[in-house]
This record gives C-alpha cells, sequence and structure tokens, in this order.
C-alpha cells in the first residue's frame, strides 16, 4: 500500500517515517486492503479553509477525512485523504495537560477510522469510535509506534 504523507505545517516536529506503519497497522487490524492513502498535516488556515469548503463551516477543527473509493471494488482503490491539523491537538493538550504527540496520533487514527467506515455522529456510533481509537492507540504503544521523533 502505497502511503502517501505531507506535512504541510510547521507546529510540530513529526516522525514521518513512523506515519507509513501506523497507517499500515491500523488498516491492517481493521481488515481494510487499499492501494493508496494520503494523510496530510496542515496549518489552521488550510483546515479552516477545507471545513469551510466542505462543510460550509469556517471555524477551526482538528481533523478531516474524504473517503474516495472507500467500499468500491476496483483495479486500483484509493482509500482516501486525512487532513489534520497538529495546532488543534497543540492547543487542546495544553488545555487539558495532554501530550500535543499523543493527541495528534489521535486525530490520525480517528482519520482513517472514518475512511474504515466508521462514523461518530449517533451516541452509539461515537460510543464504538471511541473503543476503537483507545484499542489501537493501545496496540501503537505495544509496537512503540509514535508520532515522535526519536
Amino acid at each position: 500500500m502505497i502511503v502517501t504523507v505531507a506535512n504541510h505545517q510547521q507546529d510540530i516536529i513529526l516522525n514521518e517515517e513512523n506515519i507509513s506503519r501506523i497507517v499500515n497497522e491500523i488498516l491492517r487490524l481493521e481488515g481494510v486492503k487499499t492501494d493508496e492513502v494520503s494523510i496530510n498535516f496542515v496549518d489552521m488556515a488550510m483546515i479552516c479553509k477545507l471545513h469551510e469548503q466542505y462543510f460550509n463551516d469556517p471555524s477551526f477543527t482538528d481533523c478531516i477525512s474524504f473517503p474516495i473509493d472507500s467500499g468500491s471494488e476496483g483495479p486500483y482503490n484509493i482509500l482516501g485523504e486525512v487532513f489534520i491539523c497538529p495546532l488543534a491537538a497543540i492547543e487542546y493538550a495544553t488545555k487539558s495537560g495532554f501530550d500535543p504527540y499523543d493527541e495528534t496520533l489521535l486525530y490520525l487514527v480517528h482519520g482513517l477510522l472514518h475512511l474504515a467506515g466508521y462514523d461518530d455522529i449517533s451516541d452509539e456510533d461515537a460510543k464504538e469510535m471511541r473503543h476503537a481509537e483507545k484499542r489501537h492507540l493501545e496496540r501503537l504503544r505495544k509496537l512503540n509506534l509514535d508520532l515522535r521523533l526519536k
């Protein structure tokens, strides 16, 4: 699987080598087979622009997922794109006493789970999403896979 990573932000230094391994691990455990997925780390201006353009909401958000070929059968499958704003993670982590890298990793997991078919609109779906996030974050910790530069 091709994991395209684009880093268009300067708020946090990321271990870009681990991103592909993290993506592969999450999708493997979810049983998702695809040829390609794109992960984009963006700044506040870009995430707000995307949020407004596609959701008619110009407010600051943490993560946006765009499924492309989710669930389709074809000769080449592009699962989709995830856009993550590490600044949102930094701001939330600072207020809540969390680690910004852990929070950014949560956004990556969350975005990939959306591409894998999870939703979080209803309470029941949100509960299922939180359970899946926790399961993947625990697994990634055991594998010593995170976003920190080592």
